[in-house]
């Protein structure tokens, strides 16, 4: 276990993942895209479908990862494991390791029997390879490892704890590819007591300036997108596709957790729209035994 990272936290983002993700795969299944990607598509023009969105944004991580020419990738938060099943089918990737806090999720994945692939379902915070990786993907996690309650220096620790691991998991010339929603145009005092109680439980989102701080002297960001206006139309996408399959989603969940679903897609959406919230690409590559290695980070 991490010596920084305690149990209690780690217990209370399992209990939170499941909350959320163990709603039951057919009930996901219903308004995601075929690939079960369940995070922000990469959407180019009017024309997109989520489909092809979806698969743009999977394209995106693994090109910036170099999955054509990557030994061992590890995906922190692998869901329902689109990014695993290219790593093994389309790019021949030898060993790639997914972790992952629902327990459904990992039963689903195993379930493909996918070559080189291992999925497990173990907190980041609890993980020790025993290798070191080519590229690391995270989509979607990061949203997940700060608490309400935490100050704003202790997200800082955790999220360079984060970023800490991380590099010590990456070859020298390995690439760390992460997206996560962030707080944009809005105070952590101002988010929706709907979302971190029903929806999200027990998270909290970081901002930009903390993800930097956490990532100095540990990473260098070799790139930065926002991608705002996509995810909200990725949940009006979503949201349409639920309403379209209302009925068959409450005969699996009952009508007041589709009804929860239905309201939090659309507070979602409205957050993004109006800039309260964004959504952020990271392309970051770790820094070697330079100015700040002596800062109690693990350069490898």
């Amino acid at each position: 276990m991490s010596a920084t990272i305690g149990a209690d936290r780690a217990d209370a983002a399992a209990a939170a993942i499941r909350h959320h993700y163990d709603a039951g795969n057919d009930f996901y299944r219903l308004w995601l895209d075929a690939s079960l990607s369940y995070s922000c598509a990469l959407r180019e023009n009017s024309a997109d479908t989520l489909e092809a969105a979806q698969e743009r944004k999977l394209r995106f991580h693994l090109d910036a990862i170099g999955a054509d020419s990557a030994a061992a990738v590890l995906d922190i938060g692998c869901g329902w494991g689109a990014i695993l099943q290219r790593l093994s089918q389309q790019h021949a990737v030898a060993r790639s390791v997914g972790l992952t806090l629902s327990a459904e999720q990992a039963e689903f994945v195993r379930s493909r029997d996918l070559s080189g692939v291992e999925v497990r379902l173990e907190n980041w915070a609890h993980y020790e390879p025993d290798i070191r990786f080519d590229g690391i993907i995270s989509i979607g996690a990061f949203e997940h490892f700060a608490r309400p309650d935490d100050s704003a220096a202790e997200k800082i620790r955790v999220y360079r704890e984060f970023f800490t691991r991380c590099r010590s998991w990456l070859n020298d010339d390995g690439v760390l590819s992460l997206q996560s929603i962030v707080y944009a145009n809005m105070e952590r005092e101002q988010a929706s007591t709907f979302m971190q109680r029903e929806i999200f439980p027990d998270a909290d989102l970081p901002t930009l300036a903390e993800i930097a701080a956490a990532a100095e002297g540990v990473f260098e960001i070799r790139s930065l997108t926002n991608g705002r206006l996509d995810y909200a139309w990725t949940c009006e996408e979503w949201a349409r596709r639920l309403r379209a399959n209302r009925a068959e989603a409450a005969e699996i969940v009952g009508t007041e957790v589709v009804a929860r679903y239905e309201r939090y897609l659309k507070l979602s959406a409205l957050g993004f729209r109006m800039g309260k919230i964004g959504l952020l690409r990271l392309v970051l590559a770790p820094y070697g035994n330079g100015f700040f290695a002596g800062r109690g980070v693990r350069a490898g």
